[in-house]
């Protein structure tokens, strides 16, 4: 049993959330006392976030649902530096326009999964900008700059990595750290926030805020991170064959997140259900105890489930039932991914291996090659057994499509346009 005395924290600490709390005891102690505010920063550096993105969103949840106040705070600011932390290099710089359509674009995953408004718990959608687009530069060294010591920020193991590699790390770069900081301390000043939580890769960043906050003469502030979230083969979460999971459905179809979620190691499944669903820990006990092939419907349930708090509880059925009816029933679904191919190409005729490679089944010829000599490309539900095989016009079905499958649990549309 968890040793915390608030429901938040011991909320996050039965569902595997904790990696590192600054002042544990001092924390706890605060959200018994009443209601905390504390927030989440998510740069704007692309049109969504991520399934990594998503374990940090879903502590705010928690934060919420305990009866506290979050604050998701977008990087309108910070984005124009972007975070060197870990990095190879530096980051792609973005025009202020790019910066504001991904936050208008990122907004809609936050709108359902918090409660936004002018109540006491409700959340808060904050940006940066407002007050570091604002700043003047020596009026900022003076006051804040002159409280971070740059031994110690050449300590941190986002930065060292950097530099052990001999990759040079720009002034821009460098500045970042003291912008989240800062970010820490006028979130404080503007809301009274006590907590900033991000990932465990982003532990010296925050802690920085907490430093910064004492150095100024403010308020005890407080910092925690979440694990690294890795599967049970070693794998770093959120990453396929085609790329990031994303949490926008444009970039990546409810269907597909359904099947990511499908797709757990059986070894993942009862940790990934306390973390990406709302389900009590009594149910996923039991769903944890099942056994043999009984533990295909539990990942059925998470993955439903999953997608249903990203998606809505509507886009996860209609995924739960287009998998049903493409694996069970062998049947072709109207919403299974479809990859456009032209026309013409079909009339000249496309190889079998190709089309594969061509639809993300394969990374080459020779990966779909070795998959096929084990029986495990389908066209149009037949095994391929010649890889040499031509697809054309002729090898579309009654829908006027050519259904692709890799093993059971893969199947793409080729739409002839």
């Amino acid at each position: 049993m968890s040793g915390f005395k608030s429901d938040f924290l011991r909320t996050l600490d039965e569902r595997g959330f904790i990696h590192q709390i600054s002042d544990p005891e001092g924390l706890d102690a605060a959200c018994m006392k009443g209601p905390i505010t504390a927030y989440v920063g998510y740069d704007a550096t692309a049109t969504s976030i991520h399934i990594g993105n998503l374990i940090t969103v879903t502590m705010l949840y928690w934060l919420q649902e305990t009866g506290h106040r979050p604050i998701s705070l977008m990087g309108g600011g910070t984005s124009m530096v972007g975070d060197p932390s870990f990095r190879d290099d530096q980051r792609k710089l973005l025009s202020p326009e790019t910066i504001a359509a991904n936050i208008e674009s990122i907004k809609k995953v936050y709108s359902r999964i918090l409660r936004y408004g002018d109540g006491p718990t409700d959340a808060i959608m904050a940006n940066n900008a407002d007050w570091l687009m604002k700043l003047n530069y020596v009026e900022f060294l003076r006051d804040v700059g002159r409280f971070f010591s740059v031994n110690r920020m050449l300590s941190f193991d986002s930065v060292k990595l950097r530099l052990d590699r001999e990759q040079s790390l720009s002034f821009l770069e460098f500045n970042y750290m003291i912008m989240q900081g800062y970010d820490f301390v006028e979130l404080n000043r503007r809301y009274g926030t006590i907590l900033q939580m991000g990932g465990s890769d982003q532990w010296g960043n925050i802690v920085n805020g907490v430093d910064l906050s004492h150095r100024m003469g403010g308020p005890q502030l407080y910092a925690l991170t979440t694990p690294l979230l890795t599967t049970s083969s070693g794998q770093k979460m959120g990453k396929t064959a085609n790329g990031a999971v994303w949490l926008n459905g444009d970039l990546f179809s409810p269907y597909d997140f359904w099947q990511y979620f499908r797709n757990t190691e059986d070894a993942d499944v009862v940790r990934f259900l306390k973390i990406f669903t709302r389900l009590p820990l009594t149910e996923i006990a039991r769903l944890g105890a099942l056994g043999g092939a009984e533990i295909n419907e539990a990942k059925k349930i998470l993955a439903t489930e999953a997608t249903a708090v990203v998606h809505g509880r509507e886009a996860a059925e209609a995924a739960a039932e287009t998998a049903r009816l493409t694996f069970e029933e062998g049947v072709h679904a109207d919403d299974l991914p479809t990859v456009e191919v032209p026309r013409a190409e079909l009339e000249a005729g496309v190889g079998v291996l190709t089309a594969f490679v061509q639809a993300g089944l394969a990374a080459s010829n020779g990966d779909a090659r070795r998959s096929a000599q084990g029986g495990g490309l389908k066209v149009n539900d037949r095994t391929v057994t010649d890889p040499k095989e031509m697809l054309t016009l002729q090898s579309l079905n009654d829908d006027g499509v050519i259904k692709l499958s890799l093993g059971k649990k893969k199947h793409i549309l080729l739409k002839p346009v």
